[in-house]
């Protein structure tokens, strides 16, 4: 692995690997040992995200394009105070950064400047009147559609700051983003029976309908019987209510079947870290019909159980060396050229971030009036 931020290298994983071994490649170069909330992900051929799957090799994955992955967070923790470590806070920190800045995660404006300003504390510390200038936050990004205005606001919270460490700063960012109504949600398009364009938004508690940027439906976990795809439509078995008789069938039509397909992994990843003791034993081959897939990997219970058994002294070497090439950057992106076997790291510059701490009572998705209408339907809700 050859970095263009730092000089460490290691060993190329050959065209047979799996996933889970570039995976592991990766946590080890990061220092990070809570690693089950994280992912590699890439985009196939349409330009569609794509997670790589740890079980299968990654030659038959990645087909007609070149291995560029992304290192992300797969699966938001309800509450990030639960992470043990600060190194894993701080990946789950700049994430959340960069799902702000893209659109992703929509804010209010008044959110957008009180996170920005933690932001602000984590990067550059107490104010200093010595060394920042009247415009020292003009070359962070904190929004979409930043302006003048909110960098002046959120220059006046930094300097109350004082004496708060960038771990407390990162705390307190953490602690505002886990309210927001779209905080890990992963959004599909889709359209309902009637043929209503929506959005089908999985996350830790279940699934979440949108339509014209409301949520219309909840169905959690526990509520949830089944979960299947067959061509293009996706279906849910919902358990019968105290008066009901029978189980309900809801069903979806997506664009096509890899996009039904994908939507289900989702589900089926979501449902067994958040929800399962343990993952499921995966189904003997001569009995399996249809997709073998199955979750690999730990479950949220099984995580936090070892999270508790760290124990590797002072992250603050560590923490410093992640720091120097990943602070303020927006993903990692790990490219592998087949022919030289040699992995590339690349990132990509973000400069800022930011949150919200009100929590909309219809969940109508705020701070995103300025925004382009086309965009917003294509990156957060119809």
């Amino acid at each position: 692995l050859a970095c263009t931020d730092c000089s460490s290298t290691c060993v190329c994983p050959q065209k047979q690997a799996r996933g889970l071994v570039l995976f592991e490649m990766v946590c080890e170069h990061l220092n990070l040992l809570e690693k089950d909330y994280f992912a590699l992900w890439f985009r196939d051929v349409d330009g569609n995200k794509n997670w790589l799957d740890p079980a299968k090799q990654m030659k038959k994955q990645v087909r007609g394009i070149g291995w560029n992955f992304s290192f992300s967070v797969k699966f938001y923790p309800p509450d990030p105070s639960q992470l043990s470590e600060d190194i894993s806070r701080y990946f789950l920190f700049l994430q959340l950064r960069q799902d702000i800045v893209s659109g992703h995660l929509p804010c209010s404006l008044a959110t957008l400047t009180v996170l920005g300003s933690y932001c602000v504390q984590s990067e550059l510390g107490d104010y200093d009147p010595d060394e920042c200038s009247s415009d020292y936050v003009s070359e962070m990004a904190f929004a979409p559609n930043q302006t003048k205005d909110m960098e002046e606001k959120i220059m006046e919270l930094h300097k109350t700051y004082r004496g708060m460490s960038p771990a407390e700063a990162e705390m307190h960012f953490l602690e505002n983003v886990k309210k927001l109504s779209m905080y890990g949600v992963d959004l599909h398009h889709a359209k309902d029976s009637e043929g209503v364009t929506i959005m089908l938004g999985v996350c830790s508690s279940g699934l979440l309908v949108y339509r014209d940027r409301l949520r219309i439906n909840r169905f959690s976990w526990p509520k949830i019987l089944k979960i299947s795809y067959k061509r293009n439509n996706f279906f849910i078995k919902i358990r019968p209510e105290e008066f009901d008789q029978f189980e309900s069938i809801i069903g979806f039509k997506l664009l096509n079947h890899r996009a039904a397909k994908r939507l289900w992994k989702v589900c089926v990843e979501h449902h067994s870290f958040f929800r399962l003791v343990s993952p499921e034993e995966p189904p003997k081959k001569f009995l399996t019909l249809g997709s073998k897939f199955h979750y690999i990997g730990r479950t949220q219970i099984q995580t936090r159980r070892a999270s508790a058994q760290i124990s590797r002294g002072l992250l603050h070497s560590l923490f410093c060396n992640a720091a120097m090439y990943l602070n303020s950057i927006s993903a990692s992106m790990f490219t592998c050229d087949l022919y030289q076997s040699v992995c590339f790291f690349s990132s990509q510059t973000l400069k800022g971030g930011v949150l919200e701490t009100r929590i909309e009572k219809r969940i109508v998705i705020s701070g995103d009036t300025e925004m382009d209408q086309d965009k917003v339907k294509s990156t957060v809700l119809i």
